[in-house]
């Protein structure tokens, strides 16, 4: 029995260390990622970045908005009218040289490098 409990314990353990695990993201392990990545200096704090990504897509790495001419993807909504290609979007820039579908799966690599992109293109986070 207490074998069973420790099994069962470690495999609950281990869903909820894996970030984007079942298209979603965890925000203390997203907190990690982006300090891992740089995001503390892009100009706001990795706070904010969580704040984006709560209000953009509520953790949910497999996020989708259609916005008539353009559609927004992923865990920080990318645009596909400049930053990534849909085959949709009619004169999209693919600025980050990326299928917008790719920003729809667990693996949130390449979502970070263009979303470091943005934002220094933008000069940081605006409000």
């Amino acid at each position: 029995m207490r074998k069973s409990m420790l099994f069962g314990f470690l495999l609950v353990f281990l869903g909820l260390g894996l970030p984007g695990s079942q298209g979603k993201v965890i925000p203390c392990d997203l907190v990690k990622i982006l300090r891992q990545h740089g995001f503390e200096d892009l100009g706001k704090t990795v706070a904010d970045w969580i704040c984006v990504v709560k209000h953009e897509s509520s953790y949910n790495t497999k996020a989708f908005h259609d916005n008539g001419v353009s559609r927004d993807y992923g865990i920080f909504q990318i645009n596909s009218q400049y930053w990534c290609e849909d085959g949709k979007t009619h004169g999209s820039k693919n600025v980050c040289h990326i299928s917008c579908s790719k920003f729809q799966d667990d693996n949130n690599e390449d979502d970070i490098q263009c979303a470091k992109n943005i934002a220094h293109e933008a000069n940081g986070l605006s409000p």
